[in-house]
C-alpha cells in the first residue's frame, strides 16, 4: 500500500489552514495597533510598553499552557487559545473607540498573551499526534511555512485594512480570522498517547518539563541564547522599524512592506530547507540566523526605502534552518508525554527577557543614542551566535552520544 503523501493527511491539512488564519490575524494586529498608538501621539517608549505586555504574559503563562497541553487534548488548549484572542481583539475595539487611556490598551494586549502562552505549546506538539514520523520534518517546514505565509499577508492585510477602513475595523477582521481558525480545528482527530493524569500535581508536572530541558543542555543554552537576542536584538528591531521608518520616510508603507518582505525571504527559505538534508543542521541554522543582524544596520542606515525592504527580505531568509529543523529536532529527542512542557519552556524562556527590551529601547536610545544602540545590538547578536556553537550538542541538533541514555531517564522521571 502506498504511503499517504503530507497533505493526504486531513487531520495536517485542517491543522495547516487553522494555523494560517491565525497567524495572518496574528501578524495583522501589531500594525493596527502601533499605527493607533502611534496616530494617537504615543512615544517609542509607549509603542514599546504595550508591545512588551504582550509577550510578558506570553511568558508568565507558557509553563502552565505545557502542562495543560500535555493533560489535555491539544487541539481543545488550541480552541481555547485561539477564541481567547478573538473575544480580547473585539474588546481591544471597544478601548479604542471609547478613547480610554493608554494602559487600558496594554491591559487588553497582556491578557492576548495569554492566548500565545496556551496555543504555542500545543501547536509545536500536536504534530506527532496527526502525522507519521517520517513525515514530521516536512510537516514543519509547512508550519514555517505557515509563519511566513501569514507573515506576509498579515502585514500586508493589516496595512490596507488600516489605511481603507481605520484600525478598528482592522481589529474587527482579525477577530474574525480567529474564529475561522478555531472552528476548523473541531474536526481534527486526535492520535492518542500516554498521559500522567492521576500521579502528578500541576507544580510537579511543570517542574518535569524545566528538568528535561537542564538535562539537555544543546536546548537549555539555545534557549538561553535566543532569550537574551530576543532582549538585545529584537525586541529593539520590533519598536524601532516603525519609528525609524515613519520618521524618515514619513509613511507606514515602508514599516508594513518590510514585515511581508521578511515572511516572503522566510516562505522561500522554509520551502527550500524543507528539501535539504545536512549533516549539521544547527551549524547551518546558527550561522543563517546570524544574518538577522542586517535588520539593525538597515535602521542605522536607512538610505532608501526599498533598501530597507530588500534587507527585510535577507531577514526572513535568515530564520528559517530554525524554524525547520528545530522542532523536529524536540520532537526526535523529546519523548511525546513531555513535547509540550518543552515546547512550554522555549516559549517561555525565549521571549523571557524580550518585555524588558521593548520597555527599555525607547529610554536606552534616547540615553546613548539610537545608532549607538543599534550598533551595539547588531556586534551582540553575532558574538552571541558564535558562543552558542561550542555547545555540545548544538551543531547537530542532537543529544551527544555519550549521553543518549536521556531519553530513557527523561520517560523513568515523568512516570
Amino acid at each position: 500500500m502506498q504511503e499517504k503523501r503530507l497533505l493526504q493527511h486531513r487531520d495536517f491539512v485542517l491543522l495547516w489552514i487553522s494555523g494560517l488564519l491565525v497567524v495572518i490575524g496574528s501578524s495583522a494586529f501589531p500594525i493596527a495597533l502601533a499605527v493607533t498608538v502611534l496616530d494617537s501621539g504615543g512615544s517609542a517608549t509607549t509603542l514599546g510598553v504595550i508591545l512588551a505586555s504582550r509577550v510578558l504574559s506570553s511568558v508568565l503563562l507558557a509553563l502552565a499552557g505545557g502542562v495543560w497541553a500535555d493533560r489535555f487534548k491539544r487541539k481543545y488548549i488550541m480552541i481555547v487559545a485561539d477564541l481567547l484572542r478573538a473575544v480580547l481583539t473585539v474588546v481591544l475595539v471597544i478601548v479604542a473607540v471609547t478613547d480610554l487611556p493608554a494602559w487600558t490598551i496594554a491591559l487588553v494586549v497582556f491578557l492576548m498573551g495569554a492566548g500565545e502562552a496556551l496555543g504555542f505549546p500545543a501547536s509545536g506538539a500536536i504534530l506527532p499526534s496527526v502525522l507519521p514520523d517520517r513525515l514530521l520534518p516536512e510537516g514543519n517546514a509547512w508550519r514555517a511555512i505557515t509563519a511566513r505565509a501569514g507573515a506576509i499577508l498579515g502585514p500586508a492585510l493589516g496595512g490596507a485594512m488600516v489605511a481603507v477602513i481605520g484600525s478598528e475595523w482592522t481589529f474587527l477582521v482579525t477577530a474574525a480570522f480567529f474564529v475561522v481558525g478555531t472552528a476548523l480545528l473541531f474536526p481534527v482527530k486526535e492520535g492518542e498517547f500516554e498521559r500522567n493524569l492521576t500521579e502528578g500535581t500541576f507544580l510537579r508536572e511543570l517542574r518535569e518539563g524545566l528538568t528535561t530541558v537542564r538535562r539537555m543542555p544543546w536546548v537549555m543554552w539555545i534557549v538561553i541564547m535566543a532569550s537574551i537576542q530576543l532582549m538585545v536584538v529584537v525586541g529593539a528591531e520590533v519598536v524601532l522599524l516603525p519609528v525609524v521608518t515613519r520618521e524618515e520616510f514619513g509613511t507606514n508603507f515602508v514599516f508594513a512592506a518590510a514585515s511581508v518582505a521578511a515572511g516572503l525571504g522566510g516562505g522561500i527559505s522554509a520551502l527550500v530547507w524543507s528539501k535539504i538534508k545536512v549533516p549539521k543542521p544547527g551549524l547551518w541554522s546558527v550561522l543563517s540566523w546570524m544574518l538577522f543582524s542586517t535588520s539593525l544596520l538597515v535602521l542605522v542606515f536607512p538610505i532608501h526605502p526599498w533598501v530597507v525592504i530588500g534587507v527585510y527580505f535577507i531577514v526572513g531568509l535568515s530564520t528559517e534552518p530554525f524554524g525547520v529543523y528545530w522542532p523536529t529536532a524536540i520532537q526526535r529527542e523529546v519523548p511525546r508525554e513531555l513535547q509540550a512542557r518543552v515546547f512550554s519552556v522555549d516559549h517561555m524562556g525565549s521571549l523571557a527577557l524580550m518585555p524588558l527590551g521593548m520597555a527599555l529601547v525607547g529610554p536606552i536610545t534616547e540615553w546613548i543614542g539610537m545608532r549607538e544602540y543599534l550598533l551595539f545590538a547588531t556586534g551582540f547578536h553575532i558574538v552571541t551566535c558564535l558562543l552558542v556553537l561550542f555547545i555540545p550538542g548544538v551543531i547537530e541538533l542532537k543529544t551527544p552520544t555519550d549521553s543518549s541514555q536521556g531519553e530513557q531517564v527523561l520517560r523513568e522521571e515523568a512516570k
